[in-house]
């Protein structure tokens, strides 16, 4: 017997994941077109940054942009904590927002131009599945070595050692160490505020 006192309802079984106000306003700020791999994974980064300043999630962002135009589809940011929601990472905000506004669940589909993901470091385990499932032709990312966990204290997963060679065996073009550097500088400077990492039972394996 259900207690109907209980705040849970199976009438309530809408998810919604939305960009904070700040960043909806910084997407109409950009350029319709970021033509460069250092223009497009510039705004990422302050995306990235922006999010954690206004608490509106982690140091995180990802952005979907028509590869070889450079047009801008949409960036994404972390949303885990206001949302309540573990899956509401950077990437899948992006590719979900991205596939919603082409209407379409395949960024690589017939008759489509090649779609392009740049994430601000390397996808964790989860949103690594997320990119080969979501037709993305090409993936930049700023760095995939162990230091963003050691900066911040995230735990991005078991990630498969030949992670790179599954890429190209799908067909995604991958380029990395695109403004490392600027990457790593937002992920200290999120280490340095305190602010909350996230992780699952904050990281007890209990």
């Amino acid at each position: 017997m259900k207690d109907h006192d209980s705040p849970f309802t199976y009438a309530n079984t809408h998810i919604g994941l939305t960009l904070p106000d700040w960043a909806l306003a910084a997407l109409n700020d950009l350029p319709p077109n970021l033509p460069t791999l250092e223009e497009r994974m510039a705004a990422v980064i302050e995306f990235a940054r922006q999010n954690f300043l206004h608490d509106t999630g982690g140091p995180f962002a990802a952005g979907v942009f028509e590869r070889d135009s450079g047009k801008l589809v949409v960036i994404g940011v972390n949303r885990v904590v206001p949302s309540n929601c573990s899956s509401a990472h950077a990437e899948v905000m992006a590719l979900s927002l991205a596939q919603h506004l082409l209407r379409t669940y395949d960024l690589g589909g017939p008759s489509m131009p090649a779609h392009q993901l740049v994430v601000n470091w390397r996808p964790c385990a989860m949103c690594y599945g997320a990119v080969l499932w979501s037709g993305i032709r090409s993936l930049v990312i700023a760095g995939s070595g162990p230091e963003l966990e050691q900066i911040t204290g995230f735990d991005e997963g078991p990630i498969h050692p030949q992670w790179r060679q599954e890429l190209q065996n799908r067909g995604i073009e991958f380029i990395e160490n695109v403004l490392r550097e600027e990457a790593l500088a937002v992920y200290r400077e999120f280490a340095a505020a305190g602010r909350l990492v996230y992780n699952a039972r904050l990281g007890s394996e209990e």
